[in-house]
């Protein structure tokens, strides 16, 4: 089966790795020849992409299967886009009354206040409705005068949310308080997605969420070093800055080419800082490398809300992060 090298985009990420023969080659080449499997799935407003290489046609299908009954499973849990979903039910009652947790909610929600803690309050799972207020949710961006914002930073803070460990319950000590998996349920979902290839035997693939998280599993065919990664330039995406090798971590992106809009020449950006209620300013991206794809994506936002200086003096030292700031002079640096 003939092989040839390719490159493509994810979320201002570009992956190098093989591109397969046609379904047909796939279907007829013999068991003992390494094959590649690629398949996506829509849920939870993005899309869920596995590459992966492997012997046994029938085990690797089976896996990937599998690991997308997983998204389903997930999407029925945290998303915000089904109204029955556990996290809609707590964002509908958890206001009245503290509301009963399924052990695996009340321990993402536990990790997530964690990272609000740990992030100075850059984190914040409560932000949810300050970007409705920019008009992020529709992708009709508009700038609310100050009493706006005010009026909803009043609902907005991690420190409102009271988790009880023994009753297993949430409850919301302001009015009008929601939590919002768009910081973390694409690296939650993806990891789980990983440990269950790993599980069905999988040693090496790719898995994306949309077009801001990844997690690596192994090495792709000839390239024992990893999956190659490149991170091309925020302003020109036809320019590449660096280039990295992926094997058993993730790298999660979040950037101002993301979403955002422009009014008077002056651009803002999707990624808030739920302390003051503006769009962060002053970085164009950053770039995490982390084991785990869940905390790959949530440091995202509070490395670029925070700045350079701060992500320096703070980041895990197992990480390794790429950040770019809105400057002319050395505006890329690589922390690691």
């Amino acid at each position: 089966m003939k092989r040839k090298t390719a490159a493509w985009s994810l979320g201002g990420v570009l992956l190098s790795s093989l591109i397969a023969a046609s379904p047909e080659a796939v279907a007829q080449a013999p068991t003992s020849e390494l094959l590649r499997f690629e398949r996506s799935f829509d849920a939870m407003g993005t899309t869920y992409i596995v590459a992966a290489y492997g012997l046994d046609r029938f085990r690797m299908e089976a896996a990937i299967d599998e690991a997308f009954e997983e998204v389903r499973r997930v999407d029925q849990l945290l998303s915000n886009y089904r109204k029955d979903s556990e996290w809609s039910q707590i964002n509908q009652r958890a206001a009245t009354a503290p509301v009963p947790l399924s052990e695996e909610s009340f321990a993402l929600i536990a990790r997530c206040l964690d990272y609000s803690r740990s992030s100075e309050g850059a984190f914040d799972i409560t932000v949810g409705p300050l970007m409705k207020l920019w008009g992020f949710f529709r992708g009709q961006g508009r700038i609310p005068h100050r009493a706006e914002i005010r009026s909803v930073l009043g609902r907005i803070g991690y420190q409102h949310i009271q988790l009880d460990a023994k009753q297993k319950t949430i409850r919301f000590l302001r009015p009008g308080m929601e939590i919002d998996p768009g910081g973390i349920g694409k690296g939650y979902v993806v990891d789980r997605m990983a440990d269950i290839l790993r599980r069905k035997g999988v040693s090496s693939a790719l898995i994306s969420a949309g077009r801001s998280s990844i997690y690596a599993i192994g090495a792709p065919p000839q390239e024992p070093r990893g999956w190659t990664v490149a991170i091309p330039h925020p302003r020109d995406s036809r320019k590449q800055l660096t280039e990295y090798f992926l094997r058993n971590e993730s790298m999660s992106t979040s950037g101002t080419s993301e979403k955002f809009f422009v009014v008077g020449g002056t651009t803002y950006s999707h990624i808030m800082d739920p302390r003051t209620g503006m769009p962060a300013r002053g970085v164009l991206s950053v770039s995490v490398i982390a084991p785990k794809t869940l905390d790959s994506e949530a440091w995202t936002k509070p490395f670029f809300v925070q700045g350079r200086q701060w992500t320096a003096r703070h980041k895990p030292k197992e990480f390794r992060v790429f950040l770019c700031e809105d400057r002319t002079e050395n505006p890329c640096v690589s922390l690691p």
